[in-house]
């Protein structure tokens, strides 16, 4: 009998590990939100990943239960692994990637390197980091919030009076993440995974272009990265793969400050968009490996099938209906364009789908993956 993933969320993620998995033999279930949804191909179930039940009612003839995101709640993975469910990555790990305040107080304790930052509960405490730094900073709601959404950098403490409010009106108390603006030159991403017997593969570090807080172009490997800087990265992601016990693809976000050094950013424990340019830049994709690892199955290799792999979002896209419209003209210009798109409807800002381009010249890459992108965009 085929090995069998359950993957709880029904997004694009879900959607890209289909394809490897049944390559490799494993059948995929997923528990989707609704119908409709990017994973509707291996939607066997759908429902609210918020019910015990339903969650438990999923998983119960399934190797392994994983994630297309993390927002599902403890009490939930609590009541997976008392029934004696594998969940990876695991709810203790989960935990960190689910509330921003757990996160920086875990990369504290792991003496990662991070931007300074505190927990505050009202706008006295918010103005006196505020004036401990210069006048200015980021903001975050520690939970729920993603690319871009519930951050905000901030001149005044009034400036997240709103917020404040909001953490009064739902009468259990809380505070809000303030971390320091930080001088950075660009944001990296180093990836690597984990199985649960500890076995590790790092992928090389890349570099990420954000547009209104939106992951929009990713670089791999990263230009005008020395060996320090490589060794550091990759370094940085195993300790704290380690640490926390992670299983499966970790993407642990980072800034390069203009003095050389990598801050902890965020951190993911799913594939990532920035980790999409390896399904045709790297020997095993994401995808397959985030199956293999959390099934416990030997990992594949990590290394680049070309020196230089770029992936750019298609953001938005065309109205609804015409995407398909659009793929023989950007095949035709540009057949080396790998173009991957979620079923999505378009909305401004939507990630709708990516193209990958590989080769061996950066500035070429670069271009042809953008003027692919460019034919689906209005």
């Amino acid at each position: 009998m085929a090995l069998r993933v359950g993957i709880i969320g029904g997004g694009q993620l879900a959607r890209m590990m289909i394809a490897p998995a049944t390559e490799l033999g494993i059948e995929v279930r997923v528990l989707a939100e609704a119908p409709g949804m990017s994973a509707s191909l291996a939607a066997t179930a759908i429902g609210d990943n918020r019910d015990a039940d339903t969650v438990l009612a999923f998983a119960r003839d399934v190797d392994v239960v994983t994630f297309d995101h993390e927002h599902v709640p403890q009490d939930v993975l609590a009541a997976l692994v008392e029934a004696g469910v594998r969940v990876h990555p695991g709810p203790e790990a989960l935990a960190v990637a689910q509330d921003k305040i757990v996160l920086r107080r875990r990369m504290a304790e792991l003496g990662a390197p991070q931007p300074d930052w505190a927990a505050v509960a009202d706008e006295e405490a918010l103005q006196a980091f505020l004036d401990d730094h210069g006048g200015r900073a980021v903001v975050k709601t520690p939970r729920g919030g993603y690319d871009g959404k519930g951050v905000r950098v901030v001149g005044a403490a009034t400036e997240a009076a709103d917020w404040f409010a909001a953490l009064a009106e739902d009468g259990r108390g809380g505070e809000l993440l303030v971390e320091e603006l930080v001088d950075f030159s660009r944001e990296l991403a180093q990836q690597v995974a984990r199985r649960p017997s500890g076995e590790i593969a790092v992928y090389p570090v890349v570099e990420t272009v954000q547009r209104d807080g939106v992951c929009a172009e990713v670089f791999a490997p990263a230009p005008r990265a020395d060996a320090r800087l490589v060794r550091a990265a990759a370094d940085l992601g195993v300790a704290i793969a380690e640490g926390l016990g992670v299983t499966g693809m970790l993407a642990v976000e980072l800034f390069e400050t203009t003095d050389q050094r990598i801050l902890v950013n965020e951190l993911a424990m799913r594939p990532h968009n920035s980790g999409h340019w390896t399904q045709d830049g790297a020997i095993t994709s994401q995808f397959e490996q985030h199956v293999r690892a959390v099934l416990d199955l030997p990992l594949g290799a990590t290394d680049a099938a070309a020196p230089w792999s770029v992936m750019v979002n298609i953001l938005g896209g065309p109205a609804e209906g015409a995407m398909t419209d659009r793929f023989a003209p950007a095949m035709a210009a540009h057949p080396t364009a790998k173009i991957h798109t979620y079923g999505k409807a378009p909305r401004p800002g939507r990630k709708v789908g990516h193209v990958n381009v590989v080769g061996d010249d950066l500035d070429d890459a670069v271009y042809q993956a953008r003027a692919a992108a460019a034919h689906f965009l209005d």
